[in-house]
């Protein structure tokens, strides 16, 4: 590792003060030693290597399950045994089917075949290699001519729209433009509602030249820049929905997954403005306009298409995808896992997503690496994870996660996630609020990406938070590996990292020059992004007492439930909601009693009580999840956070709940309210069990 003299004197100019504070969950002498390791940590950062691992990475496009992805997976593992790690994979046998052949022709008002993949750019060398096929995974099959309806974005509130003007389009082709859900949603909708196909592409309003400079004079979408993705409305392997996919396991029949049925295909605005441009019929509402230089109209039969989707079928559809870990064991606790992962394939070089994230896990474990050399091992053990067919639906880390459910609520402790984490100079984080006072503090201890300031002030000026306030922190809706953990096992997890603009998201387009030149110049963010992962790990991993902060998920949880009363009112539901809210104050009031010990421990305690308040601290997280998991989705188990079923990326508060509000059905409802409460009085009992052990009492 190289070592970087600026980021090493940002720590010293750490006071000495700071360095001798308490931490919460940390003895006083431990405390001590560990802000020496962070200071440590937060001075271990290296650039070039961030940099060479971003341009390897992004090279070439590397699709899960191609030979370039299993190139990838093979030079990580490389790296992490170089670096000293223990290194593993787990591969597993998914159905990810190719397109053989994919048709897009506009029939009337004259005919024009469409060109799908981007040209390549002269500015850009790696745009010069063949693209990776424009196509959303797991499209249907299918060879249909119809007429063309414009559907906004899609959404249900779109079609409510069309229907209130006598539009249907039962056996039409939707053209949808991409934004406000996940691009699953409006194929399931569309499917729904009898259209025969699905057009989605991205309007310049929402990311194109109405926004800025199109690249590679800027950094906006691209006319021709087509996004590509997954149209499968889960997570995992859609032939073992709940089960691991290992080369033996059982298989549903493809007529039995929950996979689009009709063709899906994304273009760029360039070739859409060809189909909307002729369109006649009722104009748009003046929301539905988008940005191409001409009226919208919805289409009233004066815009045929054909669209074409041949693809791969089983048994040729699946596979080998392959996860990849580097394990630092710990001294102490060896069995207790902090996990970082962070997606590695992509829909084409993929530099910002997810090279950028990868990159940063790289880092990470290149700074534990390098302590480990000097004897500074943790106490717990690390996990570096790069996952693979993340954006065919979650796939890598979602099978590997079912295959060891057993074990991993019990084992890990959190699970930090790298997506989407160097796009720009702009730091966000989401994740559990028992993990939020963790980030928070963190971020105090990293330079902002080309500034003198730390990453906190530099949060705080760009969230414009007021001095009483703390930075907005989110909670996790779908999207990416966390729902892995999180959603599916209720282990606590964050996802963070720096963003900005730009419109190359799943495109070509995605390249080692866009970086360098509009998203992470010198691979800066890459950097900072390694070093907070270092540092999350080492607070979690180190500390005598898991950190987690209960008494904020607790008043958090808390502040969820009026809105919940006022949503029922609107749904005309009777519930009553006071069993939760009783179950939520015992939380509360247990956490409080935690909460005085965590940041109070005293200078030394015996290893059992430490060992067991810290067992019922790992299963707090779990102890909101069930088995079952919700009505229609048992995948998602987590009852406090789940994403929203009709957007995809966004979360819903207490989904159980929720869904059973808007289904109209106050029975369920009820229900879930009494359920919820019961798991809410399992984790104070955990809570009470850990205060107990602490105090010597059981």
């Amino acid at each position: 590792m190289r070592f970087s003299p600026a980021l090493w004197a940002l720590s010293l100019s750490i006071p000495s003060g700071l360095l001798a504070q308490g931490l919460p969950g940390y003895a006083p002498a431990n405390a001590t030693a560990q802000r020496a390791l962070e200071a440590q940590l937060a001075g271990f950062g290296d650039s070039v290597s961030a940099r060479e691992s971003r341009k390897t990475l992004s090279a070439h496009p590397h699709v899960a399950g191609t030979p370039a992805q299993q190139a990838t997976a093979a030079w990580v593992l490389t790296k992490m045994k170089n670096f000293g790690l223990d290194t593993s994979r787990s591969d597993f046998q998914a159905f990810l089917p190719f397109p053989d052949s994919t048709i897009v022709e506009r029939r009337t008002p004259s005919v024009s075949r469409f060109a799908l993949e981007e040209p390549a750019l002269a500015a850009d060398p790696t745009t010069s290699e063949a693209p990776w096929p424009a196509m959303n995974g797991h499209s249907g099959a299918g060879d249909v001519v119809a007429q063309v309806v414009y559907v906004n974005y899609g959404l249900a509130a779109d079609y409510a729209a069309l229907d209130s003007l006598g539009v249907s389009v039962k056996g039409k082709i939707a053209l949808a433009r991409y934004g406000r859900s996940y691009r699953g949603i409006k194929a399931r909708e569309a499917e729904a509602r009898g259209a025969v196909a699905v057009l989605l592409y991205s309007d310049p309003q929402d990311d194109g030249y109405v926004r800025g400079d199109v690249y590679p004079d800027g950094p906006m979408r691209h006319p021709d820049a087509v996004q590509r993705g997954s149209v499968f409305n889960g997570e995992g392997d859609p032939s073992t929905p709940t089960w691991p996919s290992t080369a033996k396991a059982r298989r549903l029949p493809e007529d039995s997954m929950a996979i689009p049925r009709i063709p899906v295909v994304p273009l760029g605005y360039r070739n859409a403005a060809q189909l909307l441009q002729p369109m006649r019929g009722l104009s748009v509402p003046q929301q539905w306009q988008g940005g191409l230089p001409f009226r919208y109209h919805i289409g009233a039969g004066e815009v045929t298409a054909r669209v074409a989707v041949y693809r791969e079928r089983a048994p040729n559809g699946y596979k080998k995808i392959t996860d990849t870990f580097g394990t630092l064991r710990g001294k102490d606790f060896p069995q207790e896992l902090v996990i970082v992962g962070a997606h590695r394939d992509a829909w084409g070089p993929g530099a910002r997503d997810n090279v950028g994230g990868t990159s940063a896990v790289i880092e990470a474990a290149r700074a534990w690496a390098r302590l480990s050399a000097g004897g500074q091992r943790p106490r717990r053990t690390l996990i570096f994870a790069t996952w693979d067919a993340e954006e065919w639906g979650l796939v890598g880390s979602a099978e590997w996660v079912e295959s060891m459910e057993q074990t991993l609520p019990g084992k890990v402790v959190a699970y930090l996630n790298l997506d989407d984490a160097a796009d720009g100079r702009r730091f966000g984080s989401s994740g559990a609020a028992s993990l939020h006072r963790l980030v928070r503090d963190l971020t105090r201890l990293v330079r902002q990406p080309g500034e003198t300031l730390s990453v906190y002030a530099a949060w705080r000026r760009d969230q414009a938070v007021a001095d009483t306030a703390e930075p907005e922190q989110g909670d996790l809706g779908g999207g990416s590996d966390y729902a892995s953990f999180y959603n599916h096992l209720g282990i606590p997890s964050f996802d963070f990292g720096f963003g900005g603009s730009g419109g190359v998201y799943h495109s070509a387009y995605d390249t080692d020059a866009f970086q360098e030149r509009f998203g992470d110049p010198g691979a800066k963010s890459i950097v900072a992004a390694g070093q907070l992962s270092a540092l999350a790990m080492a607070r979690l991993a180190n500390a005598d007492l898991i950190p987690f902060d209960a008494l904020a998920l607790g008043r958090y949880l808390r502040s969820l439930t009026p809105p919940l009363g006022d949503l029922a009112r609107a749904r005309k539901v009777v519930l009553e909601l006071a069993p939760l809210n009783q179950s939520l104050d015992r939380f509360i009031d247990q956490a409080a009693r935690l909460d005085s010990l965590l940041n109070d421990l005293p200078p030394s305690l015996p290893a059992a009580r430490l060992t067991g308040a810290n067992a019922a601290l790992r299963g707090l997280g779990p102890a909101f999840t069930r088995a079952a998991g919700l009505a229609g989705r048992p995948w998602q188990r987590n009852l406090l956070i789940a994403s929203d079923r009709d957007n995809g990326y966004a979360d819903v508060n207490y989904p159980g709940i929720t869904e059973a509000i808007k289904d109209g059905d106050p029975a369920r409802a009820s229900l879930e309210v009494n359920d919820l409460a019961t798991r809410v009085d399992s984790a104070s009992a955990l809570l009470r069990s850990a205060v107990r052990a602490l105090r010597g009492e059981d």
